[in-house]
């Protein structure tokens, strides 16, 4: 019986027919409603997460934040639940978790996210999440809440005891990216489910959900590269940067350069990207391609 031949990073060959690219993918979120995103608590207030920075001329500021960590823990929980075609869970189906992960090069959640099977083996993972700091310079709000009815367990009373909690406020710009190394075509169609199916689903309680965030003509902030040789320059916006128009301004010169007119598709030696609606296209094609391959096989 033919042994499956192995490189040193333990993964197994592909061929011609698969070849291993790299894929980015850039993006301005924008917060549809309040967020909340849990980072610590100080005396019956919880507190979101936010970061401190000196601006390029050197004003000190601060600015809330979707922690690239938090991202990343959505994105795996949607490959982890979303339903396959047997009635079951995917992660129930490849008896993967968290934390527990079943470390399967096969697994497609292991094989991109990287696991952790102590002892026996691990997989480094190839997808790398970025960005996160708001644009505007606008503090969280703290607003009171009753207490989650989770909380009441093992009380003798009923009655809530109220709490405050901060949030994001709506309408702020998030530049977000994902980057995927050395990943077939097939592993990357995870990676687009996981991105676009987290969107919804991002917050920690309730609201949950973040948007693409659009120009004034409706084409999304949003970028998809795909290539073996690195060309023109990456959309990542300045994290000093407070006006969310000279943000926008600056992801789409970045996305666009050297081009001068707006393009839906770059392409260049070893190097396609898509812009805008092109690029939610083609996430959304190779998302299809995850559920007609693995959810529903």
């Amino acid at each position: 019986m033919a042994t499956e031949s192995k490189v040193t990073t333990g993964l197994p060959k592909t061929d011609a027919n698969k070849p291993r690219l790299h894929f980015d993918i850039y993006a301005i979120l924008e917060g549809s409603q309040e967020l909340y995103l849990g980072h610590e608590v100080q005396v019956n207030v919880n507190l979101v997460e936010i970061v401190k920075l000196s601006t390029k001329d050197g004003k000190e500021i601060e600015k809330c934040y979707i922690s690239p960590t938090k991202r990343r823990g959505v994105e795996r929980r949607c490959l982890l639940w979303s339903p396959v075609k047997s009635g079951e869970l995917l992660g129930d189906k490849q008896n993967c978790g968290i934390p527990k992960t079943c470390a399967e090069p096969t697994c497609p959640i292991c094989a991109t996210f990287g696991a952790l099977d102590p002892g026996k083996r691990t997989l480094i993972g190839r997808v790398t999440h970025g960005g996160g700091v708001a644009i505007q310079e606008i503090y969280p709000v703290e607003k009171q809440r009753a207490m989650h009815p989770a909380l009441l367990v093992n009380r003798n009373d009923e009655t809530p005891t109220p709490f405050r909690r901060e949030y994001n406020q709506p309408g702020i710009l998030y530049p977000v990216y994902n980057h995927a190394l050395s990943i077939t075509d097939q592993d990357f169609s995870a990676v687009a489910y996981a991105f676009l199916d987290s969107l919804p689903r991002i917050g920690s309680g309730n609201p949950k959900g973040i948007a693409i965030a659009e120009t004034d003509d409706r084409t999304p902030l949003l970028v998809l590269d795909r290539y073996l040789s690195p060309r023109g320059k990456r959309p990542i916006v300045s994290p000093s940067e407070t006006d969310p128009q000279k943000a926008i301004n600056d992801f789409l010169y970045l996305a666009l350069y050297p081009e001068t007119n707006f393009t839906n598709h770059i392409q260049e030696a070893h190097f396609d990207r898509w812009i805008g609606n092109q690029a939610l296209a083609k996430l959304q094609e190779y998302s299809a391609i995850f559920v007609d391959t693995v959810l529903q096989a």
